[in-house]
Formats: C-alpha cells, sequence, structure tokens
C-alpha cells in the first residue's frame, strides 16, 4: 500500500498493497474483441486537475507497482512472482514509444473499468481492475492527465514469464466470469457522505480487498469473505481482518487509532511493517485527514463476518508447555527492554504485545517473521524517525523463536496458539517485503 497480492499475487499489501499493473502483453496474443475506436480528447493541462489527478494515483499507489528498484518512476519493470510465473509491470510514463503516451483518455477509463487494455486485450487480475472499476470517470480522467504530464520514461515493458497454460489470456474469461464485476462505485443514500467517502476509497482506488480477502485455489476471493483477513501468496504475510471482528479485525479500535495507524504508520494498538509499512509510506500518508477519516468510519462499520479462533488441542497444550518457560527466558533477555515485561510497550514506538490483536490471530506468521527478520515502521509526514525491530532470527534457532513467539501468543492473557519449530524454519527464507 499496497497493499504489493492479487490473483496471481497480491500486493499492498496491506497490506494494502497496493499493487496496480496494466500487465499489457509484449507479444501478440490472439485479440479477445476488435479495438475500440480512438477517440481524440486531449487529457487536461490544467494544474488543479493534474494536482488532483497526482493525489489520486497515490491514493491508487501506483508508483509502487509501476516503478522498479532503483528505476524511474512509472518507468515499470517491477518483477511480481506469482504460483504461475512472473508478471513485470508495465511502463505507464508518458513516453509515447513504450508508455500510455499514445493512449485516450477514453482509451484509459476504458482500461480501468473493463481490464482490458487498448487493443481489447484481457489483462492478468495483478492489476486491480476489479475495484479500480468502480473509480469514477472524473477521476480516471485526473489520473491520465496526471500520468501524461509525468516524465517520458524511454524503456520498454518488459515480457511476461508465465508458465503454460497460464499464458493463454484467453483462460482468464473463465476467471472474469466468476470473480469481475463491471460498474463505477454508487453512493449508498442511507449512509453519510463521509461514509461514502471512505467506502469509495477503501473498495477502489485503495483495493484493500485485494490483500485482506483471502484468495482460494483458483486465484480469487470471495465476496462473502472480503475483509475478512488472508495470506498474501508468495509474499508469506498475513493481511488482517479489517472488520468488527475483536479476535484479528477492529472491533476494539477506535476511529483514531484507524487513523494514525494509516497516516502514520503507528498507533497506540501497533504499527505497520511489511507490505502494509510500503502501502503506508508510498500512498496513505500523502492522503488529506478528511480522506483518511472517511477510510476509518468506512472500516470501523464493517461488520464482524469471521468465525470463533480454534479451540486449543492437547497437542497445542503440550507445545506450549514445552515451549513457553524457553519463551519467557528469551523475552526477558532480548525483548522486555522495549516492550516491558507485562507486554504493555512503551507508546508510541514500542507497541504493546499484551491484548495486541496481530499476536494472536489464528496465523502465527507476522509475530515469526518479526522475530526473525525485524522490521522498521515506514517514515512518514507525522512519523519521521520510527523506532525498528532488531532481527533475531541469526541469532535463535527455530525452538527458539518457537518459543519466544509461543510465549507472547500466550502470556498476559493473551489466546493464540503455540507455533512448532517447523513454522518458524519455513518462514527463514520469506522475502523480506
Amino acid at each position: 500500500m499496497s497493499r504489493i497480492a492479487l490473483v496471481f499475487v497480491c500486493f499492498g499489501l496491506c497490506g494494502l498493497g497496493a499493487s496496480a499493473a496494466f500487465a499489457q502483453s509484449v507479444t501478440k496474443p490472439e485479440k479477445i474483441e476488435k479495438a475500440p475506436a480512438k477517440t481524440t480528447a486531449a487529457p487536461s493541462t490544467d494544474p488543479d486537475v493534474l494536482k488532483r489527478g497526482e493525489y489520486l494515483a497515490r491514493a491508487g499507489d501506483c508508483i509502487a507497482c509501476h516503478t522498479a528498484p532503483g528505476g524511474k518512476e512509472f518507468g515499470g519493470g517491477l518483477a511480481m512472482e506469482t504460483p504461475f510465473g512472473t508478471l513485470f509491470t508495465p511502463n505507464i510514463s508518458s513516453s509515447h514509444q513504450y508508455g500510455i503516451g499514445a493512449w485516450t483518455s477514453d482509451e484509459f477509463y476504458r482500461m480501468l473499468h473493463t481490464g482490458k487494455s487498448r487493443d481489447g486485450q484481457l489483462l492478468y487480475p495483478a492489476m486491480p481492475f476489479g475495484t479500480y472499476t468502480k473509480v469514477t470517470r472524473a477521476d480516471s480522467d485526473a489520473i491520465f492527465a496526471f500520468l501524461k504530464s509525468t516524465p517520458d520514461v524511454r524503456q520498454p515493458s518488459r515480457p511476461h514469464e508465465m508458465r503454460f497454460p497460464y499464458n493463454q489470456r484467453s483462460l482468464l474469461l473463465g476467471w472474469r466470469t466468476l470473480y469481475f464485476k463491471e460498474g463505477e462505485y454508487k453512493p449508498d443514500p442511507t449512509m453519510s457522505v463521509e461514509w461514502n467517502r471512505g467506502a469509495y476509497l477503501v473498495e477502489g482506488l485503495g483495493h484493500c480487498t485485494l490483500c485482506h480477502t483471502s484468495i482460494n485455489a483458483l486465484g480469487g476471493s470471495s465476496a462473502s469473505k472480503a475483509f475478512e483477513g488472508g495470506l498474501i501468496p508468495m509474499q508469506n504475510w498475513y493481511a488482517p481482518s479489517l472488520t468488527s471482528n475483536k479476535e484479528a479485525g477492529l472491533g476494539d479500535w477506535s476511529v483514531e487509532d484507524i487513523d494514525a495507524l494509516l497516516q502514520t504508520g503507528v498507533s497506540n494498538r501497533g504499527a505497520v511493517y511489511g507490505p502494509m509499512a510500503q502501502v503506508v509510506h508510498d500512498s496513505l500518508q500523502y492522503l488529506t485527514d478528511d480522506d483518511i477519516r472517511a477510510m476509518s468510519v468506512y472500516l470501523k462499520s464493517l461488520p464482524s463476518r469471521a468465525g470463533s479462533p480454534p479451540e486449543p488441542t492437547a497437542a497445542a497444550a503440550e507445545q506450549k508447555t514445552t515451549l513457553f518457560p524457553l519463551g519467557k527466558k528469551i523475552y526477558e533477555a532480548q525483548c522486555a527492554i522495549c516492550h516491558g515485561a507485562e507486554g504493555k510497550g512503551k507508546l508510541p514506538h514500542f507497541p504493546p504485545l499484551a491484548n495486541n490483536q496481530s499476536i494472536q490471530m489464528t496465523s502465527a506468521v507476522n509475530p515469526i517473521r518479526m522475530v526473525l527478520n525485524g522490521g522498521y515502521a515506514p517514515g512518514t509526514a507525522k512519523n519521521p524517525m520510527p523506532y525498528g525491530m532488531p532481527p533475531f532470527g541469526q541469532n535463535l534457532s527455530d525452538v527458539e523463536v518457537a518459543a519466544v513467539v509461543t510465549y507472547i501468543r500466550t502470556a498476559w492473557g493473551n489466546h493464540g496458539m503455540p507455533v512448532t519449530p517447523q513454522e518458524a524454519n519455513a518462514l527463514r527464507a520469506a522475502p523480506l517485503n
């Protein structure tokens, strides 16, 4: 967010992340339909429109996906690993030869709205057209005008490296039938203007559902499970529930705490790391206070739909009994200086671990990864010098990592399940972002 996850990989990432990729083909696959006629409408050059377009592009986190590490903004080339091969994000700079300089505003809107490129090709869902379809024509035109004003990046888009049969775009017709519903966002007349603005940002440009909804074997997600959380494929981070579920969602959070987390990366309830840190850094910190508040109001209104956490088993109880004493010893030696002997933390820089939902979630992926890899909350305008957590993976064995994570998940009244050394070992080689 970000954001950087999706049908083939959901990014954002906290997520957000985050995760727009037009995924144009550089070969010449079979055309799905005849290319629509071009129009001659020129993009606006009005400074106010360009400024709004830049703001909206930030809200959509376009830079994160369309800028490779060390590359020029919007020049594309970011590799997106998927279970089916590698996608490379395209150049969306103003370049007429390599970017979208030759596109029209109609073609750009049609791409966002329908998930089809200007020549009619179906786009891979790594470009989140399933949510971008909600973007209004006025906002689409502003984003397009801004992109047309960016520097010309003379860099060709790199061919995708998808394995057969996933390189056959005609297969996307079935996926679209199951998981894509075209249409702009329609305000709910029974809700406030603020709530509707939040819904538009969260469900549209923010594409939050792509990471915070579990992805099934077909690479899609069920609307009935929207915002209930899920593992981000390939990245091995868990995007928590954004519903009012109190086990792992926002049920106990205040709107002010959600505001702080989205805009600064830290709050009284915790901090963001992994893909969501990138979403906050590249996107959310630039949004206005009013838009952040609107998003928080909408998120806070989401109902709880997730079930109860699993009941402890005899094997889990034995695992806790075995690891808890060792975990307590490691915690007191390595962690208590920052997080406190009773896990209460030291706000705002060191988040509490006691009664921390992200620690107690059914999935233990995130606390394991934090112990192994450490990390920093994002540097933002309102928190320019964030405190970080050092990595312990080089000093702790798999058993020791499992022990300390088991301890923080079960101490101080926490109700998480213990973890195994095998789970810790499986995440040692996981990508850092």
